[in-house]
């Protein structure tokens, strides 16, 4: 049976945790089925990823949810997001925050992106293609980092580009991953918090060297 909108709200999100008011508010506005292929459209509410081409996927709802309220994003925030993908997680934190920079290492995708975010009608999203591991310099420092591709462990140029009492989320790992978020705290210091075991793509170019 077809799953709904406010279904995946209630029964994916709400029941499992997800309690941030204005996280849970972007996951209303913003429609999933805006950001997949048309013959994936009739599962866009589903509690599972979603292919969209290439081996490519959106992820799935609660994480998504997860990621941003683990964030504690505030409006004022400007945001680092490493793996653009087809922009979905992208227009969930824009709907919260000031600006959201995204970066993409898969052409294709990175344009995809631009396409999905322009349907939704989404403004405060800049994309950039090109390889997240050094991070956008230029724009930085920034109060959040989300990165929804895994490193075998965290760069240190993102770590860099955080604001002190900013907070960053990465899976870390190989084949399964853990969430884990960083707290700077100071010029050299962080606290670190492991959360969820998560399955991303890994984060391919320099964080493989």
């Amino acid at each position: 049976m077809k799953v709904t909108r406010e279904e995946m709200i209630e029964n994916q999100l709400i029941k499992k945790g997800i309690c941030d008011l204005e996280v849970l508010q972007a996951m209303r506005e913003i429609d999933r089925a805006l950001f997949i292929p048309d013959e994936m459209k009739e599962f866009a509410y589903e509690d599972r990823p979603l292919n969209i081409g290439n081996g490519q996927t959106i992820s799935q709802p609660f994480i998504v949810a997860y990621m941003a309220q683990e964030l504690k994003l505030k409006p004022e925030d400007v945001i680092l997001e490493i793996g653009t993908g087809c922009g979905y997680n992208a227009a969930i934190m824009a709907n919260i925050v000031k600006h959201v920079y995204s970066i993409e290492v898969i052409e294709w995708l990175e344009e995809y992106a631009c396409e999905n975010l322009e349907k939704a009608g989404i403004k405060n999203v800049t994309t950039r293609y090109g390889d997240g591991f050094k991070g956008w310099p230029d724009k930085a420092p920034f109060d959040a980092i989300s990165l929804t591709a895994a490193p075998p462990s965290i760069p240190e140029p993102l770590k860099k580009q955080l604001k002190t009492g900013g907070r960053l989320l990465a899976p870390v790992g190989t084949f399964r991953q853990q969430l884990r978020l960083l707290e700077r705290t100071g010029d050299d210091t962080f606290i670190e918090n492991r959360l969820l075991m998560v399955s991303f793509v890994p984060m391919t170019g320099e964080a493989q060297k």
